[in-house]
């Protein structure tokens, strides 16, 4: 008897609109990225030039997958649950070239660790190098730089993105008024996707 019917694999696990989450591709520390769809996070694509406007980092904890991300609050949220937040339920997921090197239990441990401190801590919409608040392209790249001695990326200035969009200078009116910190040290979710650190293990669009 067949026990699963045929082109069904026993390890994945059905998302929103039919797609498919392949748990088993899965690691922890990995990094997924999506276009979300406010208008703050059209200002970031259009900014960084990329269709990328939101990251988080893949942990596993007790045997479930979720995705630590700097959301209002900061925040553990079921992979699922997710990818079913994105455009489309597209997402990419990057993964180090020498995780299986460098990722091992006690790094992924130290990673936890230090993530642990920006639990529910709030958003950071002013895009701050502090870590009072946080963004999410931020977040992942301290949690791998403190917990891992890793830098996924060379840190940008803000006056180094494409701001002379109307749609992003209006963001940057609300947020700032007419001081924009132009010399503010940032990263962004392009910066991420593009490191010559990371490969692609997943890609639905």
């Amino acid at each position: 008897m067949q026990v699963f019917p045929k082109n069904q694999n026993p390890f994945v696990a059905s998302s929103a609109k039919g797609k498919t989450v392949l748990t088993e591709k899965f690691l922890d520390g990995d990094i997924i990225f999506q276009t979300s769809e406010s208008p703050q996070c059209e200002a970031v694509r259009i900014a960084t030039n990329s269709k990328f406007s939101h990251c988080g980092i893949i942990y596993k904890i007790n045997g479930d997958l979720f995705v630590f991300e700097a959301v209002q609050p900061v925040k553990l949220t079921a992979l699922n649950d997710w990818i079913a937040h994105g455009r489309d339920k597209s997402y990419v997921v990057k993964r180090l070239k020498n995780a299986s090197e460098v990722l091992n239990e006690n790094t992924l441990q130290k990673m936890k660790d230090y993530s642990q401190q920006f639990m529910g801590k709030e958003y950071d919409a002013f895009f701050e190098w502090t870590d009072t608040r946080v963004y999410c392209s931020e977040l992942i790249w301290k949690i791998y730089k403190n917990g891992a001695n890793i830098e996924l990326s060379k840190l940008q200035h803000l006056k180094d993105f494409n701001l002379t969009d109307q749609r992003v200078q209006k963001i940057l009116k609300e947020r700032y008024g007419d001081n924009i910190p132009l010399d503010e040290e940032a990263v962004s979710p392009s910066n991420l996707v593009d490191s010559d650190l990371l490969v692609t293990v997943i890609d639905t669009y």
